[in-house]
């Protein structure tokens, strides 16, 4: 079976789990959860975008807001999670599949 350009992304997998994970942080503040959750869903999607684009920039320009988003999510939680409003047992994997999406995402930009 064939792939889209984008599933064949490892960036693309590490955005995915990053998705997951905001999910599973469990944000109470109803805000800030749709916040973090429309911020991993955009990393997704933009990640998305970026393999299926044919010039340098205009690759350039999706996995950029992509990494922005990325860090956005990330961000989230750790908001909540200070507030009180989301488990801290989560925080640590959240920042590590956005770590990581952030380097995968800057080599994409190389």
């Amino acid at each position: 079976m064939r792939k889209l350009p984008h599933q064949k992304l490892v960036a693309y997998e590490v955005a995915m789990k990053l998705l997951e994970s905001v999910r599973e942080a469990k944000i109470r503040d109803a805000h800030l959860r749709d916040q973090a959750m429309r911020a991993a869903k955009s990393a997704v999607l933009n990640t998305a975008e970026a393999a299926g684009r044919v010039t340098r920039a205009d690759k350039a320009r999706a996995i950029t807001i992509a990494r922005g988003e990325a860090c956005e999510a990330a961000a989230a939680v750790e908001v909540a999670v200070a507030a009180g409003d989301a488990d801290a047992a989560i925080l640590a994997v959240v920042l590590g599949h956005a770590d990581r999406f952030v380097a995968l995402a800057t080599g994409f930009l190389r």
